[in-house]
């Protein structure tokens, strides 16, 4: 049914769990995975002032590194399972549009992702990237929580 998984993940316990039900999947459907973690684009807020050169690149760097340590344990978590797994980093892309956009050039034929499950107020502030996901792609998605 399924033979291309994408996950995606931003190394939360959330995010594990998305990672260990799609590999789940993966392996039960004999599918290939690509996991991916997406970083956002710098502020402008962040990097305001004389240095803002500096603070951009300084911020680029340790999200890569940051992005590229979440994706090692994925993909170990991959080997473990026996399961065929590449891993990408998306960086200065919002979550869900990075998501959306990797599971179609990709290919992918599901894509699986955690939700934090917020609510009221933090919903409205910090936005459901498993909302916008669900609400813009035609692909099925499975939400680990």
């Amino acid at each position: 049914m399924y033979t291309h998984i994408l996950i995606a993940t931003d190394g939360s316990a959330v995010g594990d769990k998305a990672i260990a039900q799609g590999l789940e999947v993966a392996k039960k459907f004999g599918a290939k995975t690509t996991i991916i973690k997406v970083t956002e684009m710098w502020s402008a807020l962040d990097v305001a002032g004389r240095d803002a050169l500096s603070k951009i690149e300084v911020y680029e760097k340790a999200a890569g590194e940051a992005a590229q340590e979440i994706l090692k344990k994925a993909k170990a978590s991959a080997d473990k399972a026996g399961v065929p797994c590449v891993t990408i980093h998306v960086p200065d892309r919002a979550p869900a549009d990075g998501i959306i956009g990797m599971a179609e050039a990709q290919h992918c034929d599901l894509i699986v992702m955690g939700s934090h499950g917020r609510r009221g107020i933090n919903k409205l502030l910090l936005g459901s990237q498993a909302q916008n996901v669900l609400a813009h792609t035609q692909k099925p998605v499975l939400i680990a929580r």
